[in-house]
């Protein structure tokens, strides 16, 4: 017996809403995606946080972003080894299909993963510790981000370790072939930002300090 449910109601009604205004007023658009393809301009690389909203922050359209979501919105580094690896089958599949222009790493403030990763690193999180857990050893990716954080309270650390998950996902992009490829021949150009959620701020790496900048 499958343990699937029926749609909860609340959705079923949001659905029907959605069907009868946003879709019957763009059908032809629609029906235009689903015969031609998508062509995405951008991939983004967000976090799996339910706060963390790409296309409102952009008012972006059906189309437009190619987007995979994760904890912490991390890149592993270019290992083919035979496993499967969800993030880097989605960024080949950007690059070399979909020829994204842009790929997004988007991080956010208070971030669980990250928090997390800082409580691992710090010790006080054992059960991630564990070989059985799967958040923390992919937790460990952010491991260098948090050797290289700068003395100063434990607030502004946990921040800063956010910033430190887009500089080692865009460092970890260039270690995949087909993407330094194609940012060395300029077809693709790699991008990091911050979004606070509480306050709608949304800053970007500065490639020539290093540092988040206002966008």
């Amino acid at each position: 017996m499958t343990p699937a449910k029926p749609l909860p109601q609340y959705l079923v009604q949001r659905y029907h809403g959605w069907k009868a205004t946003t879709f019957n007023e763009n059908h032809a658009w629609y029906r235009r995606l689903a015969q031609e393809g998508q062509r995405p301009r951008a991939m983004v690389i967000s976090c799996c946080d339910s706060r963390v909203h790409v296309t409102s922050i952009f008012g972006a359209e059906q189309g437009e972003f190619f987007i995979h979501r994760n904890i912490a919105n991390l890149v592993p580094p270019y290992q083919p080894d035979g496993e499967q690896h969800g993030t880097s089958a989605a960024v080949e599949y950007a690059v070399t299909s979909l020829k994204v222009a842009h790929i997004i790493v988007m991080g956010h403030s208070m971030c669980g993963g990250v928090s997390g990763c800082y409580d691992m690193c710090t010790g006080q999180a054992p059960a991630l510790e564990k070989t059985t857990s799967f958040v923390g050893r992919w937790m460990d990716l952010l491991r260098p981000g948090f050797a290289r954080l700068p003395e100063g309270d434990e607030e502004m650390r946990r921040a800063e370790l956010e910033f430190e998950s887009v500089r080692i996902s865009l460092d970890n992009l260039m270690t995949f072939p087909f993407v330094a490829n194609a940012v060395e021949s300029e077809d693709l150009s790699l991008h990091g930002l911050h979004t606070d959620i509480a306050e709608g701020g949304l800053t970007m790496l500065d490639p020539r300090s290093g540092r988040f900048v206002p966008v």
